[in-house]
């Protein structure tokens, strides 16, 4: 069984690269046609490539080029009404002999829409009726029987892939833009929140005097529930962190520990981070603190004063982790 899978994953490997040498002006008119395009790139294939086309169509709606997915056998059924002249037609067909979508080809010509082919036979009715003809084909399939769409599939959503990032790249579409396709879920929640969006402020942050003991900073780390208060100096800059850990080292050593400075035991020049800086960012500096990862990150303005605090459970919370 193991020999049979590796031999798949060879096979599929191998039909992926050859796709390189494949990639000629064909492939840059097609991205330059897209991205001429008035209106949306439409979809379309049958069986398995209708499934490679859907996932093909909801990378390109997702990475800056409105797209959808038609299919073929709707379409000839009163779906067509959604193609338009200002749209491009991406038709998926490993034959180029598809029956579905060869029935709904002339009605697209008769709208007017351009034809973009991902065929792996280029002398198939599909590409040579095509504006555009892009060679996916493959030198065999990995199904031993030679039957099942497996090779020319993964090729197909390889080059679908290569299509999308082309576009993304001349489009130059960024990771915000990307987060305004993407707004629900953990992706949408890293891109888009600031530490100003999920921050502790105001009297929910936990602040003390440089001049005080310990006991009086474990109150306020107490009432305060993050497990750490900033330390400030007398302009209200802050100059250390002393957290609920500092203090259960300390009390290893006796209660006396409780009557003693702030200053001697807190952590001088903390890490900090702005305001404005995304959530994700934050939760990096946290997890990669050597020697250790920090559960609460000071937030500071640009002259070090305090603005709030974050904690690793807001992160959690928020989804950001």
């Amino acid at each position: 069984m193991l020999d049979k899978a590796k031999e798949v994953l060879k096979i599929e490997a191998e039909a992926i690269l050859s796709l390189i040498p494949k990639l000629d002006e064909d492939f840059v008119r097609a991205v330059e046609l897209i991205l001429a395009c008035r209106g949306r790139v439409v979809v379309t294939g049958m069986g398995k490539s209708g499934i490679v086309g859907r996932k093909i169509s909801a990378t390109l709606a997702s990475t800056g080029t409105p797209s959808f997915f038609l299919h073929p056998a709707e379409g000839i059924h009163g779906d067509l009404g959604m193609v338009t002249v200002n749209d491009v037609v991406l038709a998926l067909s490993n034959s180029g002999e598809t029956a579905e979508v060869l029935q709904i080809l002339p009605s697209i010509r008769r709208i007017g829409a351009q034809v973009i082919s991902m065929c792996g036979n280029q002398n198939s009715t599909l590409a040579k009726n095509a504006d555009i003809a892009l060679d996916v084909s493959i030198a065999q399939e990995a199904c031993p029987l030679g039957l099942a769409p497996t090779a020319s599939t993964t090729a197909s959503l390889a080059y679908g892939d290569a299509l999308a990032v082309a576009l993304l790249s001349k489009r130059k579409f960024t990771a915000d833009d990307f987060a305004i396709f993407h707004p629900g879920g953990s992706l949408g929640r890293k891109l888009l929140l600031t530490v100003a969006d999920i921050m502790h402020g105001g009297e929910e942050v936990p602040i003390i005097a440089q001049d005080k003991i310990v006991q009086e900073a474990l109150f306020v780390i107490t009432s305060k529930g993050l497990g750490a208060t900033v330390v400030v100096d007398n302009q209200g800059k802050m100059v250390g962190v002393l957290t609920d850990g500092d203090i259960r080292r300390g009390l290893e050593k006796g209660l006396e520990f409780l009557k003693q400075p702030i200053v001697h035991f807190m952590t001088r020049a903390p890490r900090t981070i702005k305001a404005d800086r995304l959530a994700a960012e934050a939760l990096h500096i946290m997890e990669k603190n050597q020697p250790r990862p920090i559960t609460v990150l000071p937030v500071v303005d640009a002259d070090n004063y305090v603005l709030g605090m974050l904690h690793m459970t807001d992160l959690l919370r928020q989804g950001v982790v």
